[in-house]
């Protein structure tokens, strides 16, 4: 009994003690900190993380690099024209002893029976082409047609087997930041892959050089000889025709660009089947919005496209569509640059339809609009266009193309202007686009205008 009380009474005393102790020097110290502001607390975190240890997902070129390099030619364009030669060789040489030029490019192979696609640049001016093909044979080939404002161009060789050949892509599909190989035959060495990303799309490189640019811009290295050649997807597919670089030394230095597929495909197919591109026309004219423009329309949107002035009886106006109108999409395609727009149309042909959504007056609206047949060129830093049986009756002249936009400051400066009529190049009649399609510069000697008052103008030119 004396042990019982003798073990309770040492146990009520240590617990005694215990909450003296800590009434003294924990709750002494607690309030202290209070005192002082400094209570601890937990303080969410803002980011989070992974706990995962495993790497990036491993990408595999090789099947796609086995697809396309078999497809992927070599071209050889030798010339001898005197256009291709700086002007002093004239005085050297006599016309049949002007030294061959020699410059190489890619193309590539898109059907069995050795039809190619190619750069216009690569072929321009050609006396003969040559092709070799990845297993070291060589052919004659024939340019079938070709399309300068896109800079592609169709060849077409004859073997005696079926050919390897790309399988062309959808290009609209693409998206920045995927993987894509470009495949040709930079200085002379065959079958090269090399890889990238897609850095960006509708790409203009010169938005004052009246031209309608919207390439594919990547980081994949492309060199000399690269033009032409594939540019592929991870599955081999072809979604586009390198064309460009971005270099202040002539080398790969940063981006390069192409054609997207669903453009050269269509002018592909147009050259196949029409023998010319068939180019659809929105009939809209205006510009890209930005901050700058929406201030000086005072505007709320500053991406789109602002309609300034639309083309009459053409598909734009006879859906409704006015000026101050913003176009926001094309078939579901956003359209934040003018290479937005002008890229989609190009895969398009004349008479078909495409959705329009566009934003007046701050509500989106959605019409229909059939797609004409182009009926403008570029000529000498000219728009010109076929004259219509009003203005055959108006200037008295029953041949002739419509001066309708005047970028030519040289001949600006001798007087002619806007309104005008081209009535010969050379000393020959024009009346239509193909007259004065694909003609060089250095191809004109001289030009004869009709003004509005009936004077003829005779411009002769010296290079």
């Amino acid at each position: 009994m004396k042990s019982f009380v003798k073990t309770l009474s040492i146990a009520l005393l240590s617990a005694i003690c215990s909450i003296f102790m800590y009434d003294q020097f924990f709750q002494t110290g607690a309030s202290d900190t209070e005192s002082h502001g400094e209570t601890p607390r937990l303080i969410p975190t803002n980011y989070s993380f992974n706990s995962a240890s495993l790497g990036a997902e491993a990408t595999d070129f090789t099947i796609a690099a086995e697809k396309t390099i078999h497809a992927v030619v070599h071209v050889k364009n030798t010339s001898s024209s005197e256009e291709n030669l700086p002007s002093f060789y004239r005085y050297f040489y006599g016309k049949e002893d002007l030294p061959e030029r020699i410059g190489t490019g890619s193309g590539v192979i898109v059907s069995p029976d050795g039809y190619i696609i190619t750069n216009y640049h690569v072929i321009e001016n050609n006396s003969s082409i040559e092709i070799t093909t990845n297993d070291n044979k060589t052919y004659d080939a024939k340019v079938i047609g070709s399309d300068p404002d896109s800079d592609i161009a169709v060849l077409k060789i004859n073997a005696d087997k079926k050919l390897p050949y790309a399988f062309f892509g959808n290009s609209d599909a693409t998206r920045i930041g995927e993987w894509v190989l470009a495949v040709g035959n930079p200085f002379n060495l065959n079958s090269t892959v090399t890889a990238g990303i897609i850095s960006a799309k509708s790409r203009d490189l010169n938005k004052r050089d009246g031209k309608n640019e919207s390439y594919i811009q990547t980081d994949a290295a492309v060199n000399r000889g690269n033009s032409g050649g594939a540019l592929v997807n991870t599955n081999g597919e072809l979604i586009g025709i390198n064309t460009a670089i971005s270099s202040m030394t002539g080398g790969f230095v940063g981006y390069s660009f192409a054609v997207p597929s669903n453009v050269a495909r269509k002018i592909f197919e147009d050259i196949i089947e029409f023998g010319d591109v068939q180019r659809g026309l929105l009939g809209v004219m205006g510009q890209a919005l930005n901050a700058e423009l929406a201030s000086r329309y005072d505007i709320e949107e500053t991406q789109g496209f602002f309609i300034t002035d639309l083309e009459k009886g053409l598909g734009a106006d006879l859906a409704g569509l006015k000026a101050n109108d913003i176009i926001k999409s094309v078939d579901g395609i956003t359209i934040n640059e003018f290479a937005d727009l002008s890229g989609y149309l190009a895969s398009k042909r004349p008479g078909e339809k495409v959705t329009v959504v566009y934003k007046r007056e701050g509500r989106e609206k959605k019409v229909e609009v059939r797609l004409e047949k182009i009926n403008r060129a570029a000529f000498y830093y000219m728009d010109v266009r076929e004259l219509t049986p009003e203005q055959k009756k108006t200037f008295a002249t029953d041949y002739g193309l419509y001066i309708s936009n005047m970028n030519n400051r040289r001949l600006y400066q001798r007087g002619i202007d806007n309104g005008f009529i081209l009535l010969e190049v050379n000393g020959k009649k024009v009346s239509s686009l193909e007259d004065v399609k694909n003609m060089g510069i250095m191809e004109i000697e001289d030009l004869l205008f009709l003004s509005p008052d009936g004077e003829k103008k005779m411009v002769l030119l010296q290079y």
